[in-house]
């Protein structure tokens, strides 16, 4: 039968209508689409933060001078480091550790003062609660950057050269404008894989897949037509990401609306190819959700760049990460966002996201067998 453009467009609306109607008689499905996004950025823009304001110390004078309570003020002042007991020797600053009272003790030993005012070299004791890699390393770098600006501001001394910084892209170093592009593409990467893969799993339970073979709609068309409502939740929830982002987040659109828009229909058509897939081969509503949760959540969570750079990675795990789509979204989003980029410079994760996008739905299309098994 010769190919017709005009039937094939009437048989996916069709398809599409009749997939509508599920979603809105789903409230659950529904609330996955829209209500987990918006909540997911919420807590990833409020609830996670790798800032390194206030971070709680105690400390240990056994010195009781001017000198000591003149290093005190100056390390506590910034705000970097925040005092939250004067302890009155060594196990008790080890107490308040163990209780997690604070990150760290600073001790400052009998006869600081006496150096000091011979012109020497004092020292402090800095105890660190390793637990936490990331909050020690925090704590560690503050509090030397603090004690070699106080030395310097003592001793007058000007240093041999200075260094002028500026901080492009994120000036304020704020956690969420880092974390946000990338709960945008993890948010898009699980919603999407969740949703379809319930569609054609649904269909086998419910007994309706023999009612669909029966009919003249080809596959292409089926797969075509099943995915277009999730597509159009998927740019809804891209939508209100961004418009969250900006209203609560301050987060800013500084490069291509076309290659975001671009980026992001590639990376959610994908994403929903890899869903149907799922769902097709699985026949089962349950094993499907959990197939499509396991193989979205976690590599876009730890194999994406979202929290840690893929550079990072064991080298076994960074050559996986390549095929990762939301890797390639995430590094889209960070660079159109808060960098300004444009076409030349995320062409290749454009490439990428079309590659991947071209193989899941392929994969679903060849995987759709119009028989009963």
């Amino acid at each position: 039968m010769r190919f017709s453009p005009g039937r094939f467009f009437r048989r996916v609306m069709a398809m599409a209508r009749k997939e509508v109607a599920h979603v809105r008689r789903d409230a659950g499905m529904l609330y996955l689409a829209i209500g987990m996004p918006l909540l997911l950025i919420f807590i990833f823009g409020f609830g996670v933060r790798f800032d390194a304001d206030d971070l709680p110390v105690v400390v240990v004078d056994e010195d009781h001078s001017e000198q000591s309570d003149a290093l005190i003020e100056a390390l506590t002042a910034s705000g970097d480091l925040e005092m939250v007991e004067m302890a009155e020797d060594e196990p008790a600053a080890e107490l308040a550790l163990r209780s997690n009272r604070a990150v760290g003790a600073l001790i400052v030993p009998h006869g600081f003062g006496a150096i000091r005012q011979r012109g020497g070299t004092g020292e402090v004791q800095l105890l660190v609660d390793g637990t936490d890699g990331t909050i020690a390393n925090m704590l560690l770098a503050n509090t030397e950057s603090l004690v070699l600006a106080t030395s310097l501001r003592e001793q007058r001394v000007m240093p041999a050269f200075a260094v002028s910084v500026s901080t492009r892209y994120n000036p304020a170093g704020e956690s969420a404008m880092f974390l946000l592009p990338g709960t945008i593409a993890y948010v898009l990467a699980l919603v999407s894989v969740l949703l379809t893969s319930l569609a054609v799993a649904r269909e086998w339970e419910r007994g309706s897949m023999e009612q669909l073979f029966a009919t003249s709609v080809g596959t292409l068309e089926i797969v075509v037509g099943k995915l277009l409502p999730y597509l159009a939740l998927g740019v809804l929830d891209v939508l209100l990401a961004l418009a969250l982002g900006a209203l609560v987040f301050d987060l800013p659109i500084r490069g291509s609306l076309p290659m975001l828009a671009l980026g992001s229909l590639l990376f959610i058509f994908g994403m929903l190819g890899q869903g149907l897939f799922i769902s097709i081969i699985t026949r089962s509503q349950m094993l499907a959700t959990q197939l499509g949760a396991l193989s979205a959540m976690l590599p876009s969570l730890l194999l994406s760049g979202f929290l840690f750079p893929t550079d990072n990675l064991p080298l076994l795990l960074r050559a996986v990460s390549v095929l990762i789509p939301a890797r390639y979204l995430v590094a889209l989003l960070r660079s159109v966002l808060l960098k300004g980029g444009g076409f030349l410079d995320v062409w290749q994760d454009l490439v990428g996201l079309l590659a991947f996008a071209l193989v899941t739905v392929a994969a679903s299309t060849a995987s759709f067998k119009r028989r009963i098994a």
